[in-house]
């Protein structure tokens, strides 16, 4: 018997699923809210771990085509002083394969493939316990049952609330995003600078880090510690405020480093939320949860894998489990809570260590996770 399964959100978690189950030859509907693929900045570059990411994409059949897209320079890592000083400096092996790079808008396409999505669905809630299974109830007044929702549908998941009154908090740290073009013509000194890979300076309580994407392209992230409202008297539409302001909170670090900020274009807020670092719930027949909707973490380079592998290890259990709907889905909520758990302490650690009093414990992670 073939059940009746949507997927809330277009992001790798929903996709990773929506995929895994399209190559087990089961029909999934995929509800996105965006209107089309290409309506919004599909954003930065992800870097995808051999035993998660790497994984997921494997399951789905695409790990090949993966690792034709994917950039392992990008791989490449330098540590900065706030006065410019290089501190460390880590170059991938030519064959170097543990977390190669590739941009979010690649990843999306490279997911997407024949999967039919149906664009411009949006859902404001998921009713459980329906005779028939679980009811999603879209933006336009229309409803549709299901028996199995599955929400990845992000931080502010609409789904969530039909099996946790959770919500995400606040971190403490900000981060604010902007972009550099064509940065290898435009600005061949901060290409220089940023290298192949990423490039981080730390400073007291604040750091900036640039990292390469495709096509010349590089996101610069100003993180920093500060009141969620710390924006208050700042017009963040006015790009020339946002930058003096960010200048500000970065002055006396290196020229060359804030040139990062001096020649980006529009700036984006991005405030650090998370959700409870032993977040769990309820059995609920007929929902659940995958990535930032079930586990929402410190962006520190796991969560988009954690995303794409329960995507695509539940859609293994589904298509290849003894039959039962209800018992796939508890089996696999308590593989990822565990794993999920682990996770979301490592990186809540490591954002205390990131953005710390102590530059130096920045340094001293990245020597744990990258040893020269």
């Amino acid at each position: 018997m073939r059940h009746r399964i949507a997927v809330v959100g277009g992001g790798p978690a929903g996709l990773a699923f929506a995929r895994v189950l399209h190559r087990h030859g089961y029909p999934v509907a995929v509800l996105e809210r965006d209107p089309a693929p290409d309506s919004r900045p599909p954003g930065g570059t992800l870097d995808l771990h051999e035993g998660l990411g790497q994984l997921a994409l494997d399951k789905a059949g695409l790990l090949a085509e993966f690792h034709a897209l994917s950039r392992r320079e990008g791989q490449a890592m330098r540590i900065l002083d706030t006065d410019g000083t290089v501190l460390r400096d880590w170059r991938p092996r030519p064959d170097e394969q543990a977390n190669p790079e590739i941009d979010r808008g690649q990843l999306r396409d490279l997911l997407l493939g024949p999967l039919d999505v149906r664009w411009g669905q949006g859902v404001t809630r998921v009713v459980p316990g329906t005779q028939d299974g679980a009811t999603v109830h879209f933006a336009d007044g229309g409803q549709e049952t299901f028996d199995l929702v599955v929400g990845a549908d992000g931080a502010w998941s609409r789904t969530r609330p039909a099996v946790s009154s959770v919500t995400p908090h606040y971190t403490g740290v900000t981060s604010v995003e902007t972009s550099l073009d064509d940065v290898d013509t435009r600005h061949p000194d901060l290409a220089r600078l940023i290298g192949d890979g990423s490039v981080a300076a730390y400073g007291v309580n604040r750091s900036l880090v640039a990292q390469r994407n495709s096509g010349g392209h590089v996101k610069v992230y100003a993180r920093f510690r500060a009141p969620v409202d710390w924006h208050a008297n700042l017009d963040l539409a006015d790009v020339e405020a946002v930058r003096s302001s960010l200048l500000g909170l970065f002055d006396g670090w290196a020229a060359p480093v804030l040139d990062l900020l001096r020649h980006g274009t529009a700036f984006v807020h991005r405030p650090c939320y998370v959700l409870p670092v032993s977040h769990t719930w309820t059995h609920v027949p007929g929902v659940t949860l995958l990535g930032d909707a079930a586990h929402l973490m410190p962006p520190l380079g796991v969560g988009a894998n954690l995303a794409l592998l329960e995507g695509a290890e539940l859609a293994e259990s589904i298509a290849t489990g003894p039959g039962d709907l209800d018992e796939a889905v508890r089996a696999f909520e308590e593989q990822m809570w565990t794993r999920a758990g682990k996770w979301a302490q490592i990186t809540m650690a490591g954002l205390e260590r990131l953005v710390s009093p102590d530059p130096a414990e920045a340094v001293a992670l990245f020597d744990q996770v990258q040893p020269s």
